[in-house]
């Protein structure tokens, strides 16, 4: 797969599934949790929506590099990113990136305090495309069992996500 076609891969993941877990590092280790991603790919940015008073600002502000997986069940696709993360008080790109859904969480809108602005640097992205099916996972199993090779589970590839 060239690698223009990888980094299109990996974007249109996101778009697809939308929701992704971040991970940050805190005093205690990792800390994951789920967030709705809003893609700028002619930027190469990554935008979230989160609040003033979760534990995010404070361990972004100390650590930079965070982790994002999404999971897309259906064509049982995996991506794992890499990323640059900051985190700012942005009320002209909260209402650019505003979703109706933001409503339940911030009943002021995009001008509501507590909204943070979430600006993701991908750096990589790993991509693992599983085989289609539950039958194809197992026929390769009971394959491997009978060749003594290793199953066929889908392939690996890398891709560097361009940072502009």
């Amino acid at each position: 797969m060239a690698r223009t076609s990888q980094i299109s891969h990996v974007w249109g993941m996101i778009d697809r599934v939308e929701v992704g877990m971040l991970t940050t590092r805190f005093s205690g280790g990792l800390r994951a949790r789920p967030l709705q991603a809003r893609t700028d790919r002619d930027a190469g940015v990554i935008w979230f929506l989160t609040d003033e008073r979760s534990d995010k600002d404070s361990e972004i502000h100390l650590q930079e590099d965070v982790g994002l997986v999404f999971v897309d069940g259906a064509s049982r696709a995996w991506l794992s990113i890499t990323a640059r993360a900051s985190i700012t008080r942005d009320p002209v790109r909260a209402k650019m990136i505003w979703k109706l859904t933001d409503d339940m969480w911030w009943p002021g809108g995009a001008d509501d305090p507590n909204v943070r602005v979430l600006r993701i640097l991908p750096v990589t992205a790993e991509l693992w495309n599983g085989p289609s099916g539950a039958f194809s996972t197992a026929f390769e199993f009971v394959k491997a069992k009978l060749t003594g090779e290793k199953p066929s589970l889908g392939e690996n590839c890398k891709a560097t996500v361009p940072m502009r």
